[in-house]
């Protein structure tokens, strides 16, 4: 529950979509170093998981009027020490990895792992919390679309494209939508335990707006793909587009609550299958 394995998706498909956007632009693609790079995603995402409930827990964030799923550390299910110490843990596992990484591409990786495994314990602790502050949606778009997906492509081919930042944005942007349904769910509880998120400091119109963006303009932005001739890459994804309606219509017809657990959930799946329509097309 603390390690929330529903997020991994943020994680996992901003890699997957760099391995292979590597492949289509180079013909390269490494399984060893794919894996290092999934492996040091995954256990950064589970760390960052656990700093946040018990973080949240300290500060007073959850409670017993909190609309999502139960948290560990709040309810009393595992003690702060286990779950501080589980986040630590998870670190060092990361770490590994991206020694492992660090031997492939050298200090490139330094300098991209140690900002990411600050920021696991900085996005909800430390003395600028960046969730408390209202820029956990510009965090995950940085750290989990264009900093992953253009990381990744990196450790495959040695290089930086721009063409990995484009869709590092796309990704980054859907996974952004997570987080935004979230704060949006929790807004009033967060406005009451001074947590600034963006829907806090916004207001409930303006974060229901900033959802649509973040779900239309990866769509949008496919008109570079079509201007650089890569057409099936702007065409194959927009299917995807149905269930970011569904989305839409959803949080923008119903007040924030429970129900909005249902299109969060929608919200992991559009990833996904964005992940999964990239990827035909870029095999046409």
């Amino acid at each position: 529950m603390a390690a929330r394995p529903k997020t991994l998706p943020a994680a996992i498909v901003p890699v997957w979509l760099g391995c292979v956007l590597a492949y289509y632009l180079t013909g390269v693609f490494d399984a060893w170093l794919a894996f290092y790079t999934v492996m040091g995603a995954v256990w950064i995402q589970i760390g960052t998981n656990f700093f946040n409930d018990a973080i949240d827990s300290d500060k007073g964030a959850d409670t017993e009027k909190r609309l999502g799923p139960v948290r560990a550390t709040a309810s009393g299910l595992l003690s702060r020490n286990v779950v501080y110490g589980s986040a630590v843990v998870c670190l060092l596992i990361a770490a590994i990895f991206g020694w492992l990484l660090f031997e492939a591409r050298g200090w490139t990786m330094v300098a991209i792992g140690i900002p990411s495994l600050y920021l696991c314990y900085g996005y909800t602790g430390g003395p600028w919390p960046l969730a408390y502050r209202g820029l956990g949606e510009l965090f995950v778009v940085l750290f989990f679309g264009l900093l992953a997906v253009m990381g990744t492509v990196f450790v495959q081919t040695g290089q930086w494209m721009w063409e990995a930042g484009l869709l590092g944005l796309q990704a980054g942007l859907l996974s952004a939508v997570l987080i935004s349904i979230n704060n949006l769910r929790d807004r009033e509880e967060d406005t009451g335990n001074d947590k600034r998120t963006m829907a806090v400091k916004f207001g409930e119109p303006i974060a229901k707006k900033f959802i649509l963006l973040e779900i239309f303009l990866p769509a949008l932005l496919g008109i570079v793909w079509i201007w650089r001739g890569d057409w099936q890459l702007a065409i194959w994804v927009l299917p995807y587009l149905l269930l970011g309606v569904l989305i839409s219509r959803g949080v923008m017809s119903n007040v924030p609550g429970k129900i909005y657990n249902k299109y969060l959930a929608l919200g992991g799946l559009q990833l996904i299958v964005f992940g999964v329509l990239f990827h035909l097309g870029a095999s046409c």
